[in-house]
């Protein structure tokens, strides 16, 4: 039995690390041509080296910069012939008090998060029409329930869902699927490089790693999703949960976020 992915083309931005790079490797495995893009120039040539006679397209990019996504859509599309399936997954995070936060961090994360995803899918999108194809953004609780200490990571999740469901609509009449996914806590480098209150990616990962999600198991709940066109899905029973309380309940989730985002007044998390 044929994959759904066999010979469709995936783009994957933020391929280097994390889910982005789980992702790489379970598409191939299930007979997709993927092309990905990061920042690294070395972490994406390891990539290309841990599959090289695989049909994996990687270009260096900042999906920040409108050009740089430009060029990482029209290059694929140039080696592969079309794009099936575009995953928004490139993402920062940040970890700071508002008040304490420079505005460079709200246009850092917005640029990433939002926008990059935003330039990528407006590249891709008449390849994906015409293909009758996917469109995914890798979002986050927070883009549900606004986090203390991540109020510019909250406005860019809030964003990308909200835009993606607006295009959801818009593509009804064209059998394009847009969807968005929410993992909860990943072993990720996202963390340990999350931007501190001067906008410097120098914040050290305060959670247990040992109690998260893995990538390969993120990327696996992510496929599944595209394969059975998904509108949206939320990840981790806590994920699942904060979510009901904050709709239903948001006077007590308020009280339950504060108390695990704070000890005695401080962010400690």
């Amino acid at each position: 039995m044929s994959s759904f992915f066999e010979n469709k083309v995936v783009a994957v931005t933020g391929g280097s690390d994390g889910i982005g790079r789980a992702l790489v490797g379970l598409l191939l495995s299930k007979g997709a041509r993927v092309a990905t893009c990061g920042r690294n120039h070395d972490k994406l040539y390891h990539l290309q080296s841990e599959y090289p006679s695989s049909p994996l397209h990687t270009v260096v990019a900042d999906i920040s910069a409108e050009n740089d996504c430009r060029h990482f859509i029209q290059s694929t599309i140039k080696m592969f012939g079309g794009i099936d399936v575009l995953i928004n997954n490139a993402g920062i995070s940040m970890r700071a008090l508002l008040e304490d936060s420079s505005n460079d961090v709200l246009r850092q994360v917005m640029d990433v998060n939002f926008f990059g995803a935003a330039y990528c899918t407006r590249f891709a999108l008449d390849s994906i029409i015409q293909r009758k194809g996917t469109i995914v953004g890798i979002s986050s609780i927070a883009g549900y329930r606004g986090l203390p200490g991540r109020t510019a990571y909250s406005a860019s999740k809030f964003a990308l869902q909200g835009w993606l469901e607006a295009l959801r609509t818009e593509m009804i009449d064209h059998d394009v699927h847009v969807m968005w996914v929410s993992p909860g806590f990943v072993t990720s480098n996202i963390r340990k490089v999350a931007l501190n209150a001067e906008g410097k990616p120098e914040a050290e990962s305060l959670m247990n790693e040992g109690k998260m999600m893995t990538p390969e198991a993120a990327a696996k709940a992510v496929v599944r999703a595209i394969e059975h066109k998904r509108r949206s899905i939320v990840m981790s029973f806590t994920g699942k949960q904060t979510v009901f309380l904050n709709r239903f309940f948001p006077a007590l989730a308020d009280k339950l976020v504060h108390r695990f985002y704070f000890k005695d007044g401080k962010l400690i998390k």
